[in-house]
């Protein structure tokens, strides 16, 4: 039976996976940079440094929101859902994806497929401020019922 210690578990799980594919996508840029530059149709030949710039400037937000995401799902599976603590993680989280949409929005300028990494980056940013006001109200809400009781 599927329950929410599971539920956190898996996304637990899930942040780490992705973090250790964000440093393997670090370490081996160059591997990766060489492969598209040979595999893609476009001319991409000079532009190698760009990519690099892209990756290492990306990888600060990535590992920055993981890092949070990973400290909010652990507040969560302690019971501590409406705090403070969680609307910073989340306005943490939801500026690391503006800033991944950003970069991805100056690295369009080279490579136009990252334009689709900057929309989905945006996007999700903005899904998450929408999750951190309604958390904050929760927040509000809380306080103002612990002060009634």
């Amino acid at each position: 039976m599927w329950s929410d210690k599971k539920s956190i578990w898996l996304s637990r799980s899930c942040v780490f996976i992705f973090a250790a594919v964000t440093i393997l996508t670090v370490v081996f840029s160059g591997y990766i940079v060489d492969w598209l530059i040979d595999f893609s149709r476009a001319d991409l030949l000079g532009k190698e440094i760009k990519f690099f710039v892209t990756i290492y400037t990306g990888f600060v937000p990535a590992a920055y929101m993981l890092y949070n995401l990973d400290a909010l799902l652990r507040q969560i599976s302690s019971g501590k859902i409406f705090i403070q603590l969680n609307v910073s993680y989340l306005r943490r989280i939801s500026w690391c994806c503006m800033l991944g949409g950003i970069i991805s929005i100056v690295s369009a300028f080279y490579y136009s497929p990252w334009i689709v990494v900057a929309l989905a980056a945006s996007f999700m940013g903005l899904i998450v401020r929408v999750i951190k006001n309604m958390v904050a109200y929760g927040v509000k809400l809380q306080d103002e019922s612990d002060c009634t009781v």
